[in-house]
């Protein structure tokens, strides 16, 4: 049996320490529990998937990007939608750039996907709040000290114009980045697995679009591969109503479940 783990985003910005940018309550436990299950494992794993949300801060989903009236910068967490930006309650800092972001929050609302959310300036290049959590990067290097593999390291939300929610595409692709557009190298390599071990932050956003994403691809057969490893990834405080319809949705689908102390013993 090929076991491959996927895990979304366990970056020190999301964790509940001092210091994270955007932190999800319980992250730093899950981590802890997700260490111990990758340690466990050890060797019976045959290849382990990591993205890194990784971000400058000139971008759209970041309050310097956009200015109301007065030119003042929105708070984290508002909400800019399409109306918003026709009615010039927010616009880009950088006239040029008018258009193209209200090109984009019309893509998000056509898409069915998120409404823009600004959050406060996260998993920036360089920074600690990049970095893997301590728990879970000590687990990655032994693992790849133990069998001689490497983790596969997965950059998503470099690209200042969109959000890139999901592991495998942004919510916009880029048509000049193919960084933003269907990750066809991991979606594949997903594909050749008997069984993928879903973990990673924030459950109701990042890990729900990596599993409606794959879920989308690789067609019903084959969601009974996915296993949610449901004790560590939580939602974003206020969201977990997200994160429920998420799991019951992807359950009735065949979206399998297991906590990390059980998960194949």
């Amino acid at each position: 049996m090929r076991l491959e783990f996927l895990i979304i985003d366990p970056q020190n910005d999301f964790s509940d320490t001092p210091g994270a940018a955007l932190p999800v309550p319980g992250a730093s436990t899950d981590a802890v529990r997700l260490a111990a299950l990758l340690e466990r494992l050890g060797e019976r794993i045959d290849a382990i998937h990591v993205t890194l949300d990784t971000h400058q801060l000139v971008d759209i989903s970041h309050p310097v990007f956009w200015c109301d009236g007065a030119g003042q910068p929105p708070p984290p967490f508002t909400q800019i939608d399409v109306a918003a930006v026709e009615n010039g309650l927010w616009r880009a800092r950088q006239p040029q750039h008018q258009q193209r972001v209200l090109d984009y929050v019309r893509a998000l609302r056509d898409n069915g996907r998120y409404t823009l959310t600004i959050w406060p300036p996260h998993c920036l290049v360089g920074t600690w709040g990049h970095n893997v959590i301590p728990v879970v990067a000590a687990a990655l290097r032994h693992w790849e000290e133990q069998g001689l593999k490497r983790v596969n390291y997965v950059i998503k939300g470099h690209n200042p114009w969109t959000e890139h929610y999901s592991a495998l595409q942004a919510d916009v692709p880029d048509p000049a980045d193919p960084g933003t557009q269907l990750n066809l190298d991991l979606l594949e390599t997903l594909q050749q697995a008997d069984l993928v071990a879903l973990s990673g932050q924030a459950l109701s956003h990042c890990v729900a679009n990596t599993v409606h994403d794959i879920a989308a691809q690789v067609g019903p057969e084959q969601l009974h591969k996915l296993v949610l490893i449901e004790d560590t990834t939580s939602p974003v405080a206020g969201l977990e109503a997200l994160a429920g319809e998420f799991m019951a949705t992807m359950k009735q689908r065949g979206m399998r479940t297991a906590r990390a102390a059980d998960f194949l013993r």
